[in-house]
């Protein structure tokens, strides 16, 4: 099985599966130097682990990260830096079910048909379980882009046809993580919190999406004209699991404007050049233009519902297959940390192709 490593210098590599023992990863090309803020990478994790209350699965994952490389006297070594999450809490029995049936909308049949054997077990390496690695090097691509002035924000704008009536440009962090469901509006998180709720009475389920705004970012980086920075964005944003559609900037709404409208007009302001507006969402002809990168990712209802479905089996023969176990009823608000990782990994990378890492540490 190949795929398993994404970007070009800060380059990371996952390994594990749902209901085998770790989950981990080797984050490569990783600068020497750098302090590794080992609390704020825990803190990380625990944003994304389940469990986390009464509207996310009930698996109780401790998600603690233990390092096994690249370190030394809390410091990166430039060595490739080796990690492992344990799993402890999981349920295979829950599964037993599914060894012979596909599940709808899962990757049971793609997997069967692609290699002739899966780990049916929680979805073995489909399992969004495998995300835990990429939150873990997030945020050392985090702790890379802090010492060069670079914030990520991500929090969910829309659950179901639940959304956000403004767009926010600058949400406050402490507002968004006091939300159970990570949604800076506390109306609107409410009613998100009670559609979470009466999906759960019915045994349905929900998708969403997650915004993400990235501030401080510096005009110059990209790599054209196959590697433009919202290629990678995008590569890294639909990779999630669940992920089904990515945009940044004005993204679709753009199709519906005039160029009058979206061209984004440069001024100078006490010698610097910014633009008017931000219709490109910080990056033109697929590079940064020093202006913040905004961007919004669509995630698909959850594919396990706790009612019948009508499926196939091995054989092709017709079966009636009914979520068992601990699931969530909407990954969106889990997904935030996840999808704030991989913006870093991108951004991580794309400075150090730019050489600019090197330089702040």
């Amino acid at each position: 099985m190949s795929g398993n490593s994404f970007g070009t210098i800060f380059r990371l590599t996952t390994f594990g599966e749902s209901h085998g023992k770790a989950v981990g990863g080797v984050i490569d090309g990783c600068p020497a130097g750098l302090d590794m803020d080992f609390r704020f990478i825990q803190s990380e994790l625990n944003r994304r682990r389940p469990g986390q209350s009464k509207l996310t699965t009930s698996r109780k994952e401790e998600d603690k990260v233990e390092f096994l490389s690249g370190i030394f006297e809390n410091k990166t070594t430039g060595a490739p830096i080796a990690f492992i999450i344990e799993n402890k809490d999981y349920r295979s029995e829950d599964y037993n079910e599914m060894k012979e049936a596909f599940r709808p909308s899962h990757a049971d049949y793609t997997y069967q048909q692609k290699y002739g054997i899966r780990d049916y077990r929680g979805g073995g390496r489909a399992s969004a379980r495998e995300t835990a690695a990429r939150v873990v090097a997030g945020a050392v691509a985090k702790l890379l882009l802090m010492k060069s002035g670079i914030g990520i924000t991500g929090f969910v704008s829309q659950i179901g046809k639940i959304k956000l009536e403004k767009p926010f440009k600058n949400p406050d962090i402490e507002s968004i993580e006091k939300s159970p469901v990570r949604c800076p509006d506390e109306k609107i998180s409410e009613r998100m919190v009670k559609l979470i709720e009466s999906l759960k009475t019915e045994g349905d389920t929900a998708g969403g999406v997650v915004s993400c705004i990235v501030t401080g970012v510096p005009a110059g980086l990209g790599e054209p004209v196959f590697d433009k920075l919202q290629s990678a964005l995008a590569k890294a944003m639909l990779s999630i699991n669940a992920v089904k559609g990515f945009e940044y900037g004005s993204g679709f709404d753009a199709a519906g404007m005039k160029g009058s409208e979206h061209n984004d007009i440069f001024e100078n302001i006490d010698g610097g050049i910014i633009t008017r507006t931000n219709f490109s969402g910080g990056i033109q002809g697929g590079i940064s233009n020093g202006q913040d990168i905004y961007f919004n990712v669509a995630f698909k209802p959850v594919a396990t519902l706790m009612k019948a479905q009508e499926t196939v089996n091995l054989s092709g023969e017709k079966v009636i297959l009914k979520g068992k176990g601990r699931h969530d009823v909407c990954v969106v608000p889990r997904a935030v940390p996840i999808v704030e990782a991989m913006a870093a990994i991108v951004l991580a990378d794309y400075l150090l192709r730019n050489n600019t890492a090197k330089l702040t540490i």
